[in-house]
Formats: structure tokens, sequence, C-alpha cells
């Protein structure tokens, strides 16, 4: 099948611009051997390529490209596919931008294709193209440097013992800090349901069935601010889930949350509700009443997972919660990828319109923090910061710019 890759990246600044015609030489042979095609456009600074081939060699290329120390920021914008080549001619051809007027370059560069309908039916990739001859993309595109850069330095400060684990109780939680990393402070504390072993949520939920899971879902909270109170979080916020139909099965769910809440010594400002996303809410105006109630008494209200699920931009219109937690699935090596970039700057964009919080969850890397920050974000939750700790506080790795960088 054939397969359209198109990327752009940073030369490295050590590299001679007199290598590209030899670089550019030696991907034409190997390109053409591979029944690979492209072009390769360069304006000084960046490069952006199109490659065309079948699959099944194109992707080794691609992955060989990718970990060549001659450029860095290798940031995937499309992998598609396609009934024939735009750029059948060539193994690999070279366009240095500066070596064109710019009114002329994109003609230039469509008079070597092959492709019969060129731009008349907005063609995705010849899009790209006239997007990076015209330089329309630098505002979306930020310069991040290796995650080698920074040293994350473990803080013990907010570490508290762990409490041992009440064996009639059906449950436990892990706590997890959601961070400003460059402010070095805590925002939140986030209590993970597990099982009396530290088990995931879904082994715990395992064997619940209809209102039963909602029940037990309501009644597990009852636990975390017991927790929470015995961790001696103090004035900190807590964040605790709940799936989006308790609220709406369980009878006076709200009651029953303010009603341990108060027990446990804490206070409805300080609390946050996550709802994952990702269940069908079959009942949305219930649904919506009960977060009305939930406000009303002083609860924030928080989407997990946003970007995950069936209903996010949904729930988001009907009402605004005042934070969102965009899904690992998005984070995950958004440095890398074109598509997650510009979902994930949608998203900032809406919620920066509708004054809501946004967030980061299931950070790993220091690219994909760096990214982020860039991005916007300023808040962050994941393993590369702090681990969730069973029964306890864990402690947390703020970054620090090593020094000489």
């Amino acid at each position: 099948m054939l397969t359209t890759i198109i990327y752009r990246s940073h030369m490295c600044d050590d590299v001679p611009v007199k290598l590209l015609e030899d670089m550019v030489a030696a991907a034409n042979e190997k390109n053409s051997q591979n029944g690979v095609t492209g072009i390769l456009l360069f304006n000084g600074t960046h490069f952006f390529q199109l490659l065309e081939g079948p699959e099944e060699t194109i992707f080794p290329i691609y992955h060989h490209i990718c970990e060549d120390d001659r450029h860095y920021n290798v940031v995937e914008l499309m992998c598609d596919y396609s009934p024939s080549r735009r750029f059948g001619k060539a193994g690999m051809e070279l366009f240095d931008l500066r070596e064109y007027d710019r009114d002329e370059v994109l003609q230039s560069v469509l008079d070597k294709g092959t492709s019969k309908y060129q731009l008349t039916y907005d063609d995705r990739a010849l899009q790209f193209f006239r997007t990076f001859v015209e330089a329309r993309e630098k505002e979306n595109y930020f310069e991040i440097p290796s995650g080698d850069t920074w040293d994350f330095i473990s803080d013990d400060n907010a570490v508290r013992p762990a409490l041992a684990i009440d064996g009639s109780d059906n449950c436990t939680f892990a706590f997890q800090p959601i961070i400003d990393p460059l402010a070095q402070e805590i925002v939140s504390f986030e209590a993970l349901l597990r099982t009396p072993a530290g088990g995931s949520p879904q082994a715990w939920f395992e064997g619940l069935t209809g209102d039963a899971t909602y029940e037990a879902d309501l009644k597990s909270k009852k636990v975390a601010f017991a927790m929470a109170r015995g961790l001696q979080i103090g004035e900190q916020s807590l964040t605790v889930n709940l799936l989006p139909m308790t609220l709406v099965k369980v009878p006076n769910a709200v009651q029953f949350l303010l009603q341990e809440i108060e027990a446990n010594g804490l206070i409805p400002e300080q609390i946050i509700v996550d709802f994952t996303e990702s269940e069908i809410i079959s009942r949305l105006d219930e649904f919506t009443d009960a977060v009305r109630q939930l406000k009303a008494a002083g609860i924030r209200v928080a989407i997990d997972h946003f970007g995950a699920g069936f209903a996010g931009l949904l729930l988001l219109a009907q009402f605004q919660p005042d934070r969102i937690k965009i899904t690992r699935d998005l984070i995950k090596d958004v440095h890398k990828s074109g598509p997650r970039q510009a979902i994930v700057q949608a998203i900032i964009k809406c919620c920066t319109s509708l004054e809501i919080l946004v967030s980061a969850v299931g950070v790993e890397k220091a690219e994909e923090w760096m990214w982020l920050e860039s991005a916007g974000i300023s808040l962050f939750q994941g393993h590369l910061f702090a681990r969730p700790e069973l029964a306890g506080i864990p402690a947390v790795a703020w970054p620090e710019k090593k020094t000489g960088l």
C-alpha cells in the first residue's frame, strides 16, 4: 500500500550546510533502491520532507531518519495513504528555499510533481507544502532542548508516612500529586482507587454490575476522605474520581459526599471531583443537574482523560468544568507528533477562552513536559515527577536546569 509520511525537523547548528547535497545524494540512492520517492525542503534552519513508498520500506527509512543526529525536534506531521505518488520522478530532491523567490517556490515544487490534480482538490500533503513555504506554521512550532538538559531532584518534604491499610475496608487509595513544576508547587493530591492489595481500579470494579457498581464507587470516597485526613493534607486540595453515572444512578449522591467531607474535617472548596470522559452519559440532563448541585455546594469539577472518550466536547458545551485533564493517549510522545500537537493546542485554546484550567496527566518524558509547557500548560501529573504512593504521599522530583546549559 502506497504510504505518505511528512515530517519537519531542526538542523543541528554544528552541521555544515554544504553537506546537504551529499546527504540528499545518499538518500536518493537509498530511496531509489527501496521504491521510496520524495521532496526535501530546507529554509536554512528547518527541514520539511515528504516521503512516499510501500509501507514495508518507508517505515524503516523514516525510523532511520528519526535516529539521525544531524537534526532534532523531528515532528511527524502526516502519515497517510495515497492512490498515486505526488513526486514520482525523483528518489529524493532538495529545494533550498533560500535560492528561490518566495512567490515562485511553491509552483517550482509543484512543477516537479506527478500529481495530476496538484492543489485542485485540496490535497492535504500539498497543503502542508504551502504552509511550510509560506512560513505559516511557526506560531505552532516549539523548539525544545534535549531531555537531558534537566535533572529531576527528589524532594522529600511533602512525604507522609504510609497509613496502615484497614482490613475492614474493601478498597484503599494511592495518592499522586498534581504539580506546577516550574513554580515547584503541589496544586492538589489525587486519590486513586486501589484494591486492598494495591490492584488497579479495573480490578476493584471487576465482578460489580449494574447499580452496584455506582453504589460501590460512591461509598469508596468515604475511605478516600478518611485517608486524606489520616495523611494530614491540611488545606491542600484533594481530587477524587467518580463514574459520571454515579451521580445519576445513586439517590442523594451529592449529599453523601458532603456528609463524608465534613465528617473527615475537610471542606467542599478543597475537593475536586474528576469525571472520566470514557463512559457514555445517557442521561445528560440529570447528570448536569447533579453537577450543578456539586458546584453550588462549593465542590469543583474536572473532566478526566479528556480526549479519550465519547462526550468530551458535549460536556464542555453542556457545563463548564473548573479544569480538564488531557488523556495520556494524547500526551504520549506529543513532542514528536504533529496531529497530537494540533489537538492539544486546540484544547488549550478552547479552554483558555472558557477560563478552564488545563492539566496534563501521564507525563513520563522530559520532552513531553517541555513541549506542553511551551504550549501553555503549567499543571502536570505523571511518573516523571512522582509515582502514586499506596496509602501515602510520595516525594516529588522537581526539574532543575543543568548548569552550563
